[in-house]
């Protein structure tokens, strides 16, 4: 059997994919928050409620109504983003002109209250959710066997993360929204609908979310508490790639991802508080994270 460090070729690899699998939700994540953060200056506590609706809005979708995964990657992030929409407009947009801390304090209450909502309704048991027939088998690449549906979520997550991105920072639209957070009454009386851009934009980085819930739930269980696991570890590539950077989120949550699935081979003991590691040491070396401005 092939080697590598001393460690099995398909061990390593096998690790790899699953570092691969988890930073791909790290950064389709965290690009959510880091939206919300850079755009709205709100540092959105609820996105790990968030993500785990888009989960349960596909698993209803498919029990209830029929609708199969395809039509809930399409369904869920507009099922979920409307929901953000009404939580900006009745309670977000009311919070602007304060510190940050209270919009962190109302989003960590609600996704208290959203969590607890859904455990008390379908207890702590996870609900099974069947991957598409499409995607199940495995490549055979040679040198190890990728399940086609981890193939999928890797591929569709570096995609949609890339298509933000240019969305954001390469085309007209994105150019308002970042103009409206710097001066939203210059922008304002260029005809620009300021307040219902901000809404519309809480709304995608919801949606986001939502979707990230979709791709999980054929791979994890459904289950109430599948955000709050993630949600500090999402928090913590935030603050490494830095607040409010979109390219900062990608690229770090898939890094990350890789990093965490390579300890798990070499020192399996570090592999849960290894992005913490990490994290306090650029925090002591570059406060604004990596790809951060002052």
């Amino acid at each position: 059997m092939n080697e590598i460090f001393g460690v099995p070729t398909q061990a390593l690899f096998g690790q790899l994919l699953i570092g691969l699998i988890n930073g791909s939700f790290y950064a389709l994540l965290s690009l959510g928050l880091a939206v919300i953060f850079g755009l709205l200056n709100i540092i959105n506590f609820t996105h790990g409620a968030q993500y785990m609706m888009g989960a349960f809005v596909a698993y209803f979708l498919a029990s209830k109504a029929g609708m199969g995964y395809w039509w809930a990657l399409l369904v869920v992030p507009l099922v979920v983003g409307a929901t953000g929409v009404v939580i900006e407009r009745l309670m977000l947009s009311k919070l602007y002109k304060l510190d940050h801390l209270y919009g962190l304090l109302l989003t960590f209450g609600l996704a208290l209250i959203i969590e607890g909502a859904f455990r008390h309704q379908f207890g702590s048991a996870g609900l099974p959710y069947s991957m598409p027939d499409q995607l199940v088998g495995v490549f055979n690449l040679g040198f190890m066997f990728l399940p086609k549906y981890r193939g999928w979520v890797i591929i569709a997550s570096l995609v949609i993360c890339l298509a933000t991105w240019f969305l954001i920072e390469r085309t007209r639209l994105g150019a308002n929204l970042r103009a409206a957070t710097e001066n939203p009454t210059i922008v304002q009386a260029f005809g620009v609908n300021v307040p219902r851009m901000i809404t519309l934009t809480y709304g995608f980085g919801v949606g986001l979310a939502a979707l990230a819930g979709v791709f999980a739930a054929p791979i994890y269980q459904v289950s109430p508490q599948m955000g709050s696991s993630l949600i500090i570890v999402v928090f913590a590539v935030v603050v490494i790639g830095g607040m409010g950077s979109i390219l900062g989120s990608i690229i770090t949550g898939f890094g990350l991802g890789i990093i965490e699935g390579l300890t798990k081979v070499f020192y399996p003991e570090a592999s849960n508080t290894v992005i913490f590691v990490i994290m306090a040491i650029v925090l002591m070396i570059r406060p604004q994270g990596l790809f951060g401005q002052r």
